[in-house]
């Protein structure tokens, strides 16, 4: 799941260099945080947070498949 959310947010930002992904797991619970560069933000996130939830929902079908709940936080 992290490669997927490292892929897709290198993919729409502008300093694709700055892109950091951390998983972090706790039982079936997964929590990743997505860091970009502070002028990116606004691309992952998106209008009315659509982008931000277009990943969620991709991360929720991989995660249902291993049984697990996601988290993503975007910083």
């Amino acid at each position: 799941m992290k490669e997927l959310v490292e892929y897709i947010a290198r993919s729409l930002v502008q300093q694709p260099e700055q892109v950091r992904v951390q998983e972090r797991q706790s039982g079936r619970s997964v929590t990743i945080t997505l860091h970009v560069a502070s002028d990116d933000i606004g691309r992952v996130i998106g209008k009315n947070g659509r982008v931000a939830n277009a990943i969620r929902a991709l991360l929720k079908v991989q995660a249902s498949k291993e049984g697990k709940r996601v988290f993503l936080e975007i910083e």
